[in-house]
């Protein structure tokens, strides 16, 4: 997996966390393939600001992963669940 793909699901599990302008910038560069120039455009502001915001992010995404480790244990969890017969399989997959 490559980073990009690797940042867009932290920011699944970790982007409630970040202010809605900082979620706004972050989604128009990677869900919505905006330039920075775009972004900044549309905004108002400059593109090396939409960089800074979309990098801290970004940066933000590594830590709190590094430090709460919810993909990494949701990853775990699935391969678990996994080996666990159908019926209290299907009762798990719902809870998550």
């Amino acid at each position: 997996m490559d980073n990009r793909d690797y940042i867009i699901l932290l920011y699944d599990y970790y982007g409630e966390l970040f202010s809605i302008k900082q979620r706004e910038y972050f989604e128009d560069y990677y869900f919505n393939n905006l330039s920075l120039g775009e972004i900044g455009d549309n905004i108002g502001i400059s593109r090396n600001a939409i960089h800074k915001v979309i990098k801290n992010v970004s940066d933000k995404l590594l830590f709190y992963e590094d430090k709460l480790q919810l993909y990494s244990k949701s990853i775990k969890i699935k391969e678990i669940i996994n080996d666990v017969p159908n019926d209290i399989k299907k009762k798990i997959e719902e809870l998550l």
